[in-house]
């Protein structure tokens, strides 16, 4: 099935790393937060490779907030789940509203890769529907915000591994150096103290 932005798979994956570094960029430059976002990234393009737009878009309030969704099981009307949809369109995020005027509500174009972060750090949020086909929301692709922190967990634990991996090898090259320096250092002379003579004997 060709891409619908007209891209290449090679060009996809591109665009994906550029959004990925667009948040290494604007994410705090604290020493942890960009090494994290490097670490969970192979899990947000997973995610996003699943999907067939770039970009989408979300309803949200003036000051940012997202329009979440309450769902209901229709087997047990007493389970729940907060959900916020990703559109193809900006006519149809704003063709979902019931009531046709919603000052408050704006519709954003945004990243995937962006809304899928931003899905990772709501914990109010239980899940992302994203609509790819423009004019209808017969089918959505879900994805779970459980799913997503185990697949961050995953590359964060790595992370972690390989960090103390790391440093222990250091750790053994140091100590293996200094082993070897004192190895190679010539033994020391046994030196007689120096003896002061009164000077009436001398």
């Amino acid at each position: 099935m060709p891409d619908p932005d007209g891209l290449t798979i090679a060009q996809r994956h591109a665009r994906l790393h550029d959004q990925i570094q667009l948040l290494i960029d604007r994410a705090p430059q604290d020493g942890k937060t960009p090494i994290a976002l490097r670490a969970i990234a192979p899990a947000l393009i997973a995610l996003a490779q699943q999907l067939k737009h770039l970009q989408y878009y979300v309803l949200q309030s003036r000051d940012g907030n997202w329009l979440l969704t309450t769902l209901q099981n229709n087997d047990d009307p007493e389970l729940e789940k907060a959900v916020v949809y990703g559109f193809p369109s900006i006519d149809d995020a704003r063709s979902s509203l019931k009531s046709p005027v919603k000052p408050d509500l704006v519709a954003v174009s945004m990243p995937i890769a962006q809304i899928l972060f931003q899905l990772l750090a709501f914990d109010r949020i239980d899940s992302a529907i994203f609509f790819d086909q423009a004019g209808s929301r017969e089918r959505g692709i879900e994805i779970q915000r459980r799913e997503l922190q185990q697949l961050a967990n995953a590359h964060l634990q790595k992370l972690i591994a390989e960090t103390q991996a790391a440093n222990q090898a250091a750790n053994q090259a140091t100590s293996q150096a200094a082993n070897q320096a004192a190895n190679q250092a010539p033994p020391a002379k046994n030196v007689k103290p120096r003896r002061n003579i009164p000077s009436n004997l001398a």
